[in-house]
């Protein structure tokens, strides 16, 4: 018979996992109670939250919900981390953490991403970034049309300055 917490812990978990963005289940065997409270720090700023529950409670919580495929990767000492918002934040935020701690593992996130392909998700520019690329390729060939367009002005002017030179010139 489950006790009255562990229903409340399963029906917490249910109410926060429901309409998730960004799911990733990390192992944290080795990390200190001090690097995992800067993990959740992090997460904070990146709009996501980490949790570590058992790992049978995690599985009744997401059977029957999207994240249902994610039950086979719930062994050993899991964490779960999710965030309703910008799924590539908290990638990059768990990679940027895994490069200073090792001892945390990417085991898989949502829709059952690899742990490489959530590595080649973090190594994307920002959005502001590519808004800024995209700019700048836009810029690139409208200045050059801006550019031809005023050309025959350009040229009509100058032969217009190089014709009264000249008829100055007769005139002196």
């Amino acid at each position: 018979m489950p006790t009255q917490a562990k229903l409340d812990t399963l029906a917490e978990l249910k109410q926060r996992l429901a309409g998730v963005k960004t799911a990733v289940l990390a192992e944290y065997r080795g990390l200190t109670v001090r690097q995992l409270s800067e993990l959740r720090k992090q997460l904070r700023g990146a709009s996501a939250e980490c949790r570590i529950v058992k790992n049978r409670i995690a599985k009744l919580a997401i059977a029957g919900s999207p994240l249902g495929g994610l039950s086979s990767h719930l062994k050993g000492p899991t964490a779960i981390v999710f965030s309703a918002h910008d799924p590539v934040a908290v990638a990059k935020t768990l990679h940027t953490f895994g490069k200073t701690n090792q001892q945390l593992l990417v085991k898989a996130g949502f829709q059952l991403l690899p742990a490489t392909e959530l590595r080649r998700l973090a190594d994307l520019p920002s959005r502001d970034a590519l808004r800024g690329q995209l700019v700048s390729t836009l810029q690139g060939p409208l200045a050059q049309l801006v550019g031809l367009l005023r050309a025959p002005l350009r040229d009509l002017v100058s032969v217009l300055d190089q014709h009264s030179t000249s008829l100055a010139k007769r005139e002196e």
